[in-house]
């Protein structure tokens, strides 16, 4: 593991169909890097499906793989991702272990997307809210949380794109140095989904998209993923060519389940990602006027 390229990425795994780790590794290995995983749950499929079964990791068992890890000198890592963990003792566990590798690696990148909820409901446990707000967001060098995810963090309400401004610059105050709001859905922008980021000290980046007749899954581990690909290139390049993979793939991935559906309701199984199916696009990003994608 001596490159730059080297990726421990912590979230969740589904035996069937692509959110976490089964939907962020592809993209990543398809840009060059290598990534180890570890599983903070480990379902059947992801819960948009009727049902669902699986295991839940707890702290012990993170230390169980990390001991292994560190016993061989593994923890040399120049990226650490999260994404979606169920467990608080976990969650925490997750802070000293980015400490630990910043001593092997000082300048490891950690790239924290909070997975809490979305569309004003959480779907984990409530206490993991002030781990991720007080320990692990101070930690982070990149977050890409949603609106609900953002407001939670912040305490603040996003209604307009100056709330959302405020709202950069806190997670900046806290030493965050990217930050990407990802799905901003604003009164003035109909119809439309608006993502803002910025780099600490620089300007703000606004990009504006038509949103779809669906509701997809896995969405927000695709967005991680690929943002952490393309991040040496600064937030501008990082967040037009992120946006513009995701939106070929979506439109892909829901083309393909009006097919399936044949003038029925679309289900989970229709609307599986097509990532293997646009690996053109998430290594090579179409322009952004090809995809529906404006600047603000």
């Amino acid at each position: 593991m001596a490159n730059n390229k080297t990726v421990l990425s912590i979230q969740s795994h589904v035996v069937h169909g692509y959110v976490g780790n089964s939907c962020a590794v592809f993209p990543l290995q398809l840009h060059g890097h290598e990534v180890d995983t570890i599983n903070s749950v480990q379902f059947s499929n992801h819960t948009a499906y009727k049902y669902f079964k699986g295991q839940v990791l707890g702290s012990q068992e993170l230390d169980d793989l990390l001991t292994g890890l560190r016993s061989n000198r593994l923890l040399k890592y120049s990226y650490i991702l999260t994404g979606y963990v169920a467990s608080a003792s976990f969650l925490e566990r997750l802070c000293s272990l980015v400490k630990e590798v910043r001593e092997h690696n000082p300048s490891v990148k950690y790239v924290c997307d909070p997975v809490m909820g979305d569309n004003g409901a959480m779907y984990v446990p409530e206490e993991l809210l002030p781990i991720y707000r007080d320990k692990l967001i101070p930690l982070a060098d990149i977050i890409t949380p949603n609106q609900y995810e953002a407001e939670l963090l912040s305490g603040m309400k996003i209604t307009s794109v100056d709330d959302a401004k405020m709202v950069l610059k806190s997670f900046h105050d806290k030493g965050v140095k990217h930050v990407v709001l990802t799905s901003l859905s604003l009164p003035q922008y109909d119809n439309e989904l608006v993502l803002l980021a910025s780099e600490k000290g620089g300007d703000v980046v606004g990009l504006q998209v038509p949103m779809m007749a669906a509701r997809f899954t896995g969405t927000g581990d695709l967005f991680t993923s690929l943002y952490l690909a393309w991040s040496e290139h600064g937030v501008k390049v990082a967040c037009e060519r992120t946006l513009s993979s995701m939106q070929a793939v979506l439109r892909r991935t829901l083309d393909n389940a009006t097919k399936m559906a044949d003038g029925g309701e679309l289900s989970a199984g229709h609307l599986e990602l097509q990532l293997i199916q646009s690996r053109e696009e998430i290594e090579h990003p179409p322009s952004l006027e090809s995809v529906g994608i404006t600047r603000l």
